[in-house]
């Protein structure tokens, strides 16, 4: 199967929330998703939230699930494509990267 990363919207008018969730690619975005990966909340208040479980994702991503480019850009803003390219594994929890991103934003 084909298996896209996608962000999934939900919330209110104004107040949207985007669940990123592995989907087969041939369905539409408001299909079944396979695994939800984590959670974007860019209207958060004071900072944006963001709740990625570094491992799944990376888990998927080896699989061969292509992220569209806004989850690549979430990714890369938590190094999560630079442990893609390396090979490595993420040493850290995503909630200390998540301490980090909103230390530096």
């Amino acid at each position: 199967m084909a298996t896209v990363i996608r962000m999934k919207r939900g919330g209110r008018s104004h107040k949207p929330y985007y669940r990123i969730v592995v989907m087969d690619s041939r369905t539409r975005s408001g299909g079944v998703e396979v695994d939800v990966v984590g959670v974007y909340q860019p209207c958060a208040r004071p900072k944006p939230i963001v709740q990625v479980d570094q491992k799944k994702a990376l888990d998927w991503l080896r699989k061969g699930a292509r992220p569209s480019d806004t989850a690549r850009n979430v990714f890369s803003t938590l190094g999560l494509m630079k442990h893609l390219h390396d090979g490595t594994e993420p040493a850290e929890s995503s909630s200390d990267a998540v301490a980090e991103l909103a230390a530096n934003a």
